[in-house]
């Protein structure tokens, strides 16, 4: 059978790596479940990937992340593990365990340092703009900011009370100290954004199959063929349009993209350096 025509049996035919991977991930997330009905404990609270500034920020997360999926539903864990084995499997049998375990966790990784990195700039914008507010507090300055970058985060009959009360007073102390807290609410939860699955290092298995079987077809909605290379350029065309416009901003796309970016670069360097590793 060439390369090619490779094309997993069974879901029973699982290489160590991969059936491990998949243990792993169902093991954490029953974890999570159980843990938060039994004790009322989130264990997403130390496992997840907290922003660096964070205080539940820990350093052991840019690994643990990586196991932990939203327990609200199955879709999240569900997708991420079948991608996994219907692209890890080829991919592990091809490379062997050693390296294929390698390749996961420098994705993860590396989809790990790409969110962090999108989290600083857009927190450091935000920080920059508000430490510019409090040069001139003012009532018009207030509502600029929360227009121009906190837009959806407030109620605005409720701060339109507020605005109207505080014009009367402009350098009212009162009215400058309440409208800091405001500001340091509804910039906390940009601190306090967490990124959890294994999306990020599927994303890049999703890249090395597509560049180590090319032409191999892919039945979306199991029904329309397409090449595998056309499906990794689709998927990457789709994550980049959603990060950068803000579309699913719950979605962690630039991790996505993260690991499909380091994936590309690990093959990259693989096939120069054939021989190597790391």
């Amino acid at each position: 059978m060439s390369l090619e025509q490779y094309k997993p049996r069974s879901f029973s035919y699982l290489p160590p790596v991969v059936k491990n991977l998949l243990i792993l991930n169902a093991l954490f997330f029953v974890a999570t479940y159980a843990f938060a009905s039994a004790f009322n404990i989130d264990l997403n609270k130390y496992l997840s990937l907290h922003y660096f500034a964070s205080p539940d920020f820990r350093p052991w997360q840019y690994i643990t992340y990586m196991f932990m999926h939203d327990t609200s539903g199955f879709g999240h864990i569900f997708f991420n593990m079948f991608a996994l084995w219907m692209f890890g499997n080829a991919l592990e049998n091809l490379w062997g365990p050693k390296r294929f375990l390698i390749f996961y966790l420098l994705t993860g990784l590396g989809a790990a340092f790409v969110q962090t990195s999108v989290n600083f700039y857009e927190i450091s914008s935000l920080q920059h703009a508000v430490s510019l507010y409090n040069v001139s507090p003012t009532p018009d300055a207030f509502v600029e900011l929360l227009q121009s970058h906190f837009k959806g985060q407030f109620n605005p009959e409720k701060l339109n009370i507020f605005i109207r009360e505080w014009s009367t007073n402009p350098s009212g102390v009162d009215f400058i100290q309440k409208a800091s807290g405001f500001i340091e609410e509804f910039l906390q939860p940009h601190l306090d954004i967490v990124t959890l699955g294994a999306s990020g290092a599927v994303f890049g298995i999703l890249v090395a199959f597509g560049m180590t079987f090319p032409n191999t077809l892919l039945y979306i909605y199991f029904l329309i063929p397409v090449k595998a290379k056309w499906v990794v350029i689709g998927y990457a065309s789709l994550e980049l349009f959603f990060g950068v416009s803000g579309v699913q901003s719950n979605v962690a796309h630039f991790a996505h993209l993260g690991g499909a970016l380091f994936g590309l670069l690990i093959i990259l360097y693989w096939r120069k350096h054939p021989g190597k590793i790391l």
